[in-house]
């Protein structure tokens, strides 16, 4: 009986869902990379069953890819990624015995440092620009203090609940990638702001699960958070980029350039690996070479 690449896709989609509690946005990515190589299976190598496919057919498929439709090597990982996942998924439930990933190396990436505010311009965001009245104004703001006072990633601030601020700590908890909770410190400025929120829902008759909504009671959505980041960042920094993690870039580069250890911020991140974090510390080195060369006599 054949098996098809395809056959546990279904399964596989529930297991992110459910038990890896993957975003909406993570999810879709992932089946789209695995319906391409799908198709690509079909199309050229028809009779390949599922123990039969290679790191060969894998090269080839990236390959194509490339070649057809400029893929950058960072898609082109995350593809790899995406059918790794699979594959382990596959080999951890017994239907499959092998990951013809192992076999496949990664490409090389361009060094990209992250995107972040000055200190200054963070300063002028929080402070001096204008939100708007009533209570979308408000939540456009606290969107904003929220993700530059925590660092958390947009699909976390989506879902943070009221049930999830611990006023008399001072913290808030957040679940992350992997289903992993970490505990963020909040300023007692922020932690007001928060009360103030919670009663304007109230005022406006807004019920919600979670902390933030929208003025009709509805849950926020990426496009509206990137949107409102967007909107705004436009109007203190040039950055090319102005989306809801450049602020949780900010968040981690002002800690370290203030003295934060890395480790420490690693955790407030809720990165599994210090290589991930390891990276604002170029940041850093990149700022100190800056004021040497402004400062030093032979700079």
């Amino acid at each position: 009986m054949r098996v098809l690449f395809s056959q546990y896709f279904d399964d596989y989609k529930h297991f992110l869902r459910f038990e890896k509690r993957y975003s909406a946005h993570t999810l879709i990515a992932y089946t789209k990379d695995l319906e391409q190589f799908s198709s690509y299976l079909q199309d050229n190598y028809p009779d390949t069953d599922l123990p039969e496919i290679s790191h060969l057919h894998l090269r080839g498929w990236l390959v194509d890819l490339k070649d057809k439709t400029q893929h950058s090597a960072r898609s082109l990982n995350r593809k790899i990624s995406s059918i790794s996942g699979y594959f382990k998924f596959l080999m951890r439930n017994s239907l499959t015995k092998k990951n013809p990933t192992t076999l496949v190396h990664s490409m090389r990436l361009p060094e990209r440092l992250p995107t972040f505010l000055k200190e200054t311009e963070t300063e002028f965001l929080m402070e001096e620009i204008s939100f708007g009245e009533g209570f979308e104004g408000f939540t456009n703001r606290l969107i904003l203090e929220l993700l530059y006072a925590s660092g958390m990633r947009r699909s976390e601030l989506i879902n943070l609940k009221e049930q999830d601020i611990e006023w008399s700590l001072r913290q808030i908890r957040i679940l992350g990638k992997g289903n992993k909770e970490r505990l963020i410190p909040v300023s007692d400025v922020l932690l007001d702001t928060m009360r103030s929120y919670i009663e304007a829902k109230e005022t406006e008759e807004i019920q919600s699960v979670t902390l933030l909504a929208l003025p009709n009671g509805k849950k926020l959505y990426d496009k509206y958070v990137y949107n409102t980041a967007k909107r705004y960042l436009s109007q203190v920094t040039t950055l090319k980029k102005k989306s809801p993690h450049v602020l949780r870039h900010t968040f981690a580069t002002h800690l370290l350039n203030n003295g934060a250890s890395i480790q420490a911020i690693k955790e407030l991140l809720g990165h599994s690996s210090i290589a991930a974090t390891q990276v604002y510390t170029h940041i850093n080195i990149d700022e100190l070479k800056k004021v040497h060369k402004l400062n030093h006599p032979r700079g």
